[in-house]
């Protein structure tokens, strides 16, 4: 085995886990992550008080209710059918709970959506602590095998823990002895309710990421002092409400992998009971290297279990090259998105279970399906088709799969989107379809093969502006640019500030040294992408000071070594340009594609072809597709 540091039981408690992954609670689908091999699965959450500590709904029921119970209990025997130990998060959001009438926190205060939070007096406390105990008791009894305490990412106890959240003058504030001492005090009423023999995990942010809030210190004091009451603890990092924060404790790709790392072994130096981390550690080799290295015990998984459920069992079979991989493009976080395009670039499965089935049926009549264009989509879609039993055909006009990934695998800060062309890739070398590289297919060429379906996805091709001088021997696209970025040296003027150019400048300031201007018409970088990417992508070029962004700004020509552009108000500037990139969108070919309709009635567009879009709709459409044929 591979991997076989990460297949090693543990004993937490008294209770064994067969190995030492943990599925974090993220979405519903709990017997995916059991059945896919996960040694301990945590089914979703419980809040702790009903009407006031759910960030969800002030009206969200509770977990262990009357008529809530039985759906609680199938949480259970769900992930013990696949053969995992079953854990719940129990929560309480405190000052940011839904609510009715008003939250409840450290301090006095009034939301900016108008609810007004009460700060927590000593009946409330002691509420909370018991309302705390009850909900573990309860999911105790009803046989989950331990417990997930939520002290992170800015929940309740994590507002006592922080001088971020915390302006107490009592004994419950100020000092780090009394910010303590409610966590704790909810601590000390779980145990004493469950008793000592059920195993209790606790979630924690090492470093929550924003100006005034806990150092690592303090967290890791706050551990030591409450580790005689907990088994496990949990290492993760940031806030999750408050949005600065939360591209640090969900991260996008400007950030490296396995940022949290760093403080979960420091905690283990210093306690001696079980330590997990969690956040972006992305591959079987980097997991099961954490344990040899004796950094953590266990490893959790979010997103890494969306993007492919079987993830464990795939990597304990030593097919790792068969997980698809998560490319933390924030699309299955409905903050993200504002919940308008909730989904998985990878899986399209992810929130379409109501249609998508967990394994491709086999077709009831074998067919012969054309795929042109050997893309995202088109690789997708001649995957489906193959795993359902048809004779599949897939033209490339390139001499390497992958279309636009071709060039985006090249980007610093793109590791995910190349393993996931490297996955794509391997899927289609390991199957039965028949590929025809370097090929620039006609209509002719498909009707000689007589198709039962043809699925089109010939991408798009970058837009060239008019504007004079884009013929200049020092103007490249942004494709170009990628291909040479070695070779980019001085002054930079990239026109064109999407997610593409965006990224193309990030790198060539950051990585290269170059003093880079992005020129963009609009009023905001990357207006594509979403709203925790853009986050991330502001907070990484804050760390550039040789990046300039002009917004509003349109490029009026291109000279022998500047580019004379115009803001709003009409003034113009000469911008000092050795290289000048053209990063200004992607325009369907759409004309091609149209003109493969009429050899077989069952034929469809996918992808760029369609409308220029995400990885994301070019994924689902070649999946879907491919199902109904």
């Amino acid at each position: 085995m591979k991997f076989e540091h990460l297949y090693k039981p543990i004993v937490i408690n008294g209770m064994i886990s067969k190995n030492r992954i943990v599925a974090a609670p993220t979405g519903d689908d709990y017997d995916e992550k059991a059945i896919g091999g996960a040694g301990i699965v945590i089914g979703g959450h419980a809040i702790v008080q009903y009407g006031k500590s759910s960030f969800a709904s002030g009206v969200e029921s509770d977990a262990f209710s009357k008529y809530e119970v039985e759906k609680t209990v199938e949480r259970v025997r769900k992930i013990h059918a696949g053969g995992a130990k079953a854990s719940i998060e129990l929560i309480h959001s405190g000052r940011y709970a839904r609510v009715l009438d008003y939250a409840m926190g450290p301090n006095d205060e009034v939301r900016d959506d108008g609810f007004e939070i009460k700060a927590m007096d000593e009946a409330m406390i002691q509420e909370v602590c018991e309302a705390y105990a009850e909900v573990a008791k309860n999911a105790m009894d009803v046989g989950f095998d331990m417990i997930f305490l939520h002290f992170g990412h800015g929940w309740l106890p994590a507002q006592f823990l922080s001088p971020l959240f915390n302006k107490r003058d009592d004994e419950y504030g100020g000092s780090l002895e009394n910010r303590m001492r409610f966590p704790k005090q909810i601590l000390e009423m779980i145990r004493k309710k469950v008793g000592p023999n059920f195993p209790i995990d606790m979630r924690i942010s090492a470093y929550e990421w924003v100006e005034g809030s806990i150092e690592f210190e303090d967290v890791k004091t706050f551990i030591k002092e409450v580790e005689h009451l907990i088994d496990t603890v949990q290492v993760s990092a940031g806030l999750d409400i408050n949005l600065e924060g939360n591209v640090h404790c969900v991260t996008t790709n400007f950030i490296e992998h396995m940022p949290n790392v760093k403080w979960a072994q420091e905690v283990k130096k210093e306690v001696s009971i079980p330590v997990s981390v969690v956040g972006a550690v992305l591959s079987p080799q980097e997991a099961d290297d954490l344990i040899k290295e004796g950094k953590v015990d266990l490893v959790a998984f979010g997103r890494s279990f969306i993007a492919d459920p079987n993830w464990a069992n795939k990597a304990m079979e030593d097919k790792d090259e068969d997980i698809a991989p998560c490319l933390r493009c924030m699309h299955c976080y409905h903050i993200a998105t504002n919940h308008k395009n909730v989904a998985c670039s990878v899986n399209p499965r992810f929130m379409n279970e109501s249609f998508i089935p967990r394994d491709v049926p086999t077709a009831k009549e074998k067919k012969k399906v054309v795929v042109i264009g050997g893309g995202p989509g088109g690789m997708k879609a001649a995957l489906t088709s193959s795993q359902r039993g048809h004779d599949v055909v897939l033209f490339e006009k390139e001499n390497e799969l992958g279309g636009q990934l071709r060039f985006v695998k090249k980007e610093h800060f793109k590791q995910d989107a190349r393993r996931y062309l490297e996955y794509l890739q391997a899927q289609i070398k390991k199957s039965n379809i028949d590929v025809h590289m370097n090929t620039e297919v006609t209509p002719e060429m498909v009707k000689e093969l007589h198709p039962d379906a043809l699925i089109i996805a010939v991408g798009a091709y970058e837009l060239t502006p008019p504007i004079p001088g884009i013929d200049k021997p020092h103007v490249m696209s942004g494709t170009q640019a990628i291909q040479k970025e070695e070779e980019i040296k001085g002054n930079v003027v990239v026109i064109g500030g999407g997610t593409v150019g965006a990224e193309i400048a990030l790198e060539q300031s950051l990585i290269h040294n170059n003093n880079v201007t992005i020129v963009e018409m609009g009023v905001e970088l990357a207006p594509q992408g979403n709203k925790l990417y853009k986050i991330g992508l502001r907070q990484t070029m804050e760390q550039c000071t040789t990046l300039t962004a002009l917004l509003e700004t349109s490029c009026l020509e291109i000279k022998d070594d500047v580019v004379v552009v115009k803001d709003k108000d009409g003034n113009i500037q000469e911008l000092p340009a050795d290289y000048i990139i053209i990063s200004t969108g992607l325009r369907a070919k759409s004309d091609l594609a149209k003109s493969f309709y009429g050899i077989t009635p069952n034929t469809t567009m996918i992808g760029d072809c369609v409308r220029p879009r995400l990885i994301l709709e070019a994924t689902f459409e070649g999946h879907a597709i491919a199902l109904n044929i």
